[in-house]
């Protein structure tokens, strides 16, 4: 459960994206992939505007929690869309075909370097109809910085559940050889003032567009374009890859 709280209170508030993947669905149609979904901060919102969608991630407790918010949600037309427990760089979905496979918030920089990429890559070609589209979103650049005594901090992610507050504060971004390593500083406050507090690491591979591009052509796609996601006050921007099927 702790996985599914910390997911919530790092990343479902982030909104800058969801019009990009809005206006792709729209563009290229449906049904769509939603590669590395969670707890479904992306399919919720592209199932509300009607579009079907399968959210894949390897953790069945987020996804879990996604098929529930799916039941939930009146907004959300029955069966319009699925949920599929599979890695990235190695997932299987039979004949079914895809319009459009969308990877979110630098997922891509997750899955161990080149050869995990292209795993991925030759995945989401496989599963793409002629036309199709394949769009990802990268981080080219962190700003670097550590925090230290006597100097501003980032604002942390914050989420009260059930009395129970939830602290996520980032501590730093590091270059480390190929990738970035960022830092977080996560705490609970239970319900008698108790403090638990534990350090999370997770480690980005270094890519940028030209590169991402020149692998999916490798992986037998072709460019299709680029987007921008801006950066906001609390979450850095990103850059967004477009390949075509």
């Amino acid at each position: 459960m702790s996985t599914v709280i910390w997911h919530d209170v790092e990343c479902a508030s982030y909104v800058e994206d969801l019009p990009l993947w809005r206006s792709l669905a729209a563009s290229y149609g449906d049904p769509v992939l939603d590669v590395g979904a969670g707890t479904g901060r992306v399919t919720l919102d592209l199932a509300r505007a009607g579009y079907r969608v399968t959210a894949l991630d390897r953790d069945p407790a987020l996804l879990s929690v996604l098929n529930a918010r799916l039941v939930d949600n009146r907004r959300i037309a029955r069966d319009i869309a699925q949920t599929v427990v599979a890695d990235a760089r190695d997932f299987d979905l039979g004949e079914r075909q895809f319009r459009l496979v969308i990877v979110p918030m630098q997922t891509i920089q997750l899955l161990g370097g080149p050869e995990g990429r292209a795993s991925f890559l030759r995945c989401a070609r496989r599963h793409l109809v002629a036309g199709g589209a394949l769009a990802v979103a990268i981080a080219e650049v962190l700003d670097l910085y550590e925090v230290v005594d006597g100097m501003p901090m980032p604002l942390p992610d914050v989420r009260e559940i059930d009395g129970i507050v939830y602290s996520s504060q980032p501590t730093a971004v590091r270059a480390d050889g190929e990738g970035f390593v960022l830092e977080r500083r996560r705490e609970i406050v239970g319900l008698t003032g108790d403090m638990t507090v534990e350090e999370n690491v997770i480690r980005l591979d270094r890519l940028t567009m030209r590169g991402l591009e020149r692998e999916g052509v490798e992986a037998g796609f072709e460019r299709g374009g680029r987007a921008h996601v801006p950066a906001t006050e609390d979450y850095s921007g990103s850059e967004v890859v477009v390949l075509r099927a």
